[in-house]
This record gives C-alpha cells, structure tokens and sequence, in this order.
C-alpha cells in the first residue's frame, strides 16, 4: 500500500526519479527496486522521498466506526 501511493505521488508530481534521487541521496537503482516492491519500503524511506517531493506524511487516529465511539 505505501509503495503504491508513494508511485501514485511520483506520478503526480511529474519529478523524475534521477531528481528524486538527487534530493534523497537514495540511489537510483534503489529507489526503482523500492518502486518495483523488490525491497521493503519503510516509513522512513518514504518520507524522504515524499520530503523530495514537497508533501508530507501525516498519521491521525482513524474515525470510528462503531456505535458510541
């Protein structure tokens, strides 16, 4: 999931990942194996790519779907 929308991001962005690299210090190859989903991508990882990008990761509580919450 978390590949797919750092993908969906990158799209979006029109950034190319040369630059992408560049920003990260995260190597070309690496950054399409991350990509690819041949390497775990970590939350970390991910904010550096999405920092490069010019967005940012944001967590929050999820809304509650029971009854009373």
């Amino acid at each position: 999931m978390l590949t797919e929308l750092l993908q969906n991001a990158i799209r979006a962005s029109g950034v190319r990942c040369s630059a992408i690299s560049r920003r990260t210090g995260i190597s070309q190859a690496t950054l399409s194996r991350f990509l690819r989903g041949q390497l775990s991508l970590t939350l970390g990882t991910a904010e550096k790519v999405l920092d490069a990008l010019g967005l940012e990761v944001v967590i929050r509580p999820r809304r509650s779907t029971r009854k009373g919450e």
